[in-house]
């Protein structure tokens, strides 16, 4: 099965819309190819996204009002169109923004799932791309003002496939990226302060499995769409590395 045809069928391929045989090329071209692995991961991070944000009812006075220009905008489908795409993306954002701030008390951990599920929606999990701990180390000199610690654990199968610089409450840190089969790990590496949480911790936000400890001067938080047992077996080699 070719990318075209796998990125075609990938939206149907995600809400198993698929006839079974279709389903299992599209999956044994995934297990093969990182690039639709990637497209696929941007699509379920998206959905994620999409079921997490929160709905309310529109009052009656607000639906008229949709309905009444959805009607004088028939002439004009290509307003309608734009209108359409904006309130979808202002909605997205909306929710994005309402997540991040909420969650329990958890301003920290909802950040850091904000952070993972941006970098594959925008398809920027890495800004250096290198298997080798070598090359990612020290691309974060003068980035940040600390040096995190990189290995790579491609020999328990969790490969080290990069890094980038983001954000953690309005601070630049480090993410280090790894993959296990088609699923992207980030793991936040941060300096100890004030507000940063310190104690170890464990959660399940949104989906998604989120490691919390602490190294010395450095908070590290790891976060995944994997297993917890999975992401628990790579925490542990990540500590004991």
């Amino acid at each position: 099965m070719s990318c075209e045809d796998t990125i075609r069928t990938l939206d149907a391929y995600v809400d198993r819309e698929l006839e079974p045989e279709s389903a299992r090329r599209v999956s044994r071209h995934l297990e093969s190819c990182d690039r639709c692995g990637r497209r696929l991961m941007e699509r379920e991070g998206l959905a994620r996204l999409v079921a997490a944000a929160p709905y309310f009812q529109a009052p009656e006075r607000l639906r008229a009002r949709v309905s009444k220009a959805a009607l004088e905008s028939r002439s004009r489908r290509w307003w309608f169109t734009g209108a359409a795409a904006a309130t979808v993306v202002l909605v997205l954002g909306a929710g994005v923004l309402f997540r991040s701030t909420a969650g329990g008390g958890y301003p920290v951990t909802n950040e850091v799932v904000t952070g993972h599920l941006r970098s594959l929606m925008a398809d920027h999990l890495v800004d250096v791309r290198s298997t080798d701990q070598h090359t990612v180390k020290p691309w974060f000199l003068g980035k940040l003002d600390f040096s995190p610690p990189v290995v790579d654990l491609a020999s328990l199968g969790y490969p080290l496939a990069g890094g980038r610089v983001d954000y953690l409450d309005g601070r630049p840190v480090a993410a280090l990226v790894y993959q296990h089969r088609q699923h992207a790990i980030n793991v936040f590496v941060a300096p100890v302060g004030d507000r940063t949480i310190l104690t170890e911790d464990i959660r399940s936000i949104r989906g998604f499995h989120v490691h919390h400890w602490r190294r010395d001067d450095l908070a590290f938080w790891a976060v995944s769409d994997l297993k917890d047992d999975e992401l628990t077996e790579f925490v542990r080699a990540l500590r004991g590395s």
